[in-house]
């Protein structure tokens, strides 16, 4: 645990998290999409062009962190599309495809240890879990076997922003009716995630860069929130949850 003021669990009512690299570790994942991209493309020469279309669609996301445009959805295909031979629409449906389903079935063997048993001590404690995440995050939640109870992209309406824009965060707690203080955000970069969370007063922790077997900091949090103790004025709340 690091990058964050003295948790202080007894007066957190909301602890949201983002995904990509949050809940599940993105290297195992990267290492089976690579060999999936390879099997579909080594007998599909003629479409290799959809991997500089991956590419550059991730490369120009990462560009793109001022965005103030008025449809991200939208224009995230569109930068791709802009002076290239790629009509948007099949910029469109090759991210959908890679990016946004076809990895789904390799998520849950990729899930950080001591995740599922984090969620359940928030839930037991009556403290409401979040998801805030760059891309669409409610299909690769089910995947990995989660539940929580408001989630929300950067390329939702009521967002249309990128991190660390903070408008994600803040929407989050104007539609659980909390301070930013009264949430904890868990993310994996500082540069975005912690950047996010500071623009928005929030709290915040960063993901312990552990080798996977090893990986602990989910244990750890859970030990942490189980020895510290429920506050009285949460008591009636949680029991009649």
């Amino acid at each position: 645990m690091n990058h964050s003021p003295s948790l202080d669990w007894t007066g957190l009512r909301c602890v949201i998290f983002d995904v990509d690299g949050t809940l599940y570790a993105q290297d195992r994942l990267r290492k089976r999409m690579l060999r999936a991209l390879l099997r579909y493309y080594s007998i599909r020469p003629w479409k290799l062009a959809e991997l500089q279309i991956l590419r550059r669609f991730r490369i120009e996301r990462e560009k793109q962190s001022a965005y103030a445009g008025a449809d991200l959805e939208a224009d995230q295909y569109q930068w791709v599309a802009q002076n290239r031979r790629y009509p948007a629409e099949q910029v469109r449906e090759v991210v959908q495809r890679w990016m946004f389903q076809h990895p789904n079935q390799f998520l849950l063997p990729c899930r950080y240890p001591g995740v599922a048993e984090f969620f359940a001590a928030l839930r037991a404690r009556g403290i409401t879990i979040g998801i805030y995440s760059d891309y669409p995050a409610q299909e690769k939640l089910a995947a990995l076997g989660l539940a929580a109870d408001i989630i929300i992209s950067s390329t939702d309406k009521t967002v249309n922003r990128l991190k660390p824009n903070p408008q994600g965060l803040l929407h989050i707690t104007r539609q659980l009716g909390l301070l930013p203080q009264q949430c904890l955000f868990i993310g994996d970069r500082p540069e975005l995630d912690g950047a996010c969370a500071e623009a928005a007063a929030m709290p915040y922790l960063i993901v312990d860069k552990q080798p996977f077997p090893a990986f602990t900091f989910y244990d750890k949090l859970t030990h942490h929130l189980s020895t510290t103790p429920t506050p009285a004025r949460y008591e009636s709340d949680i029991h009649s949850a």
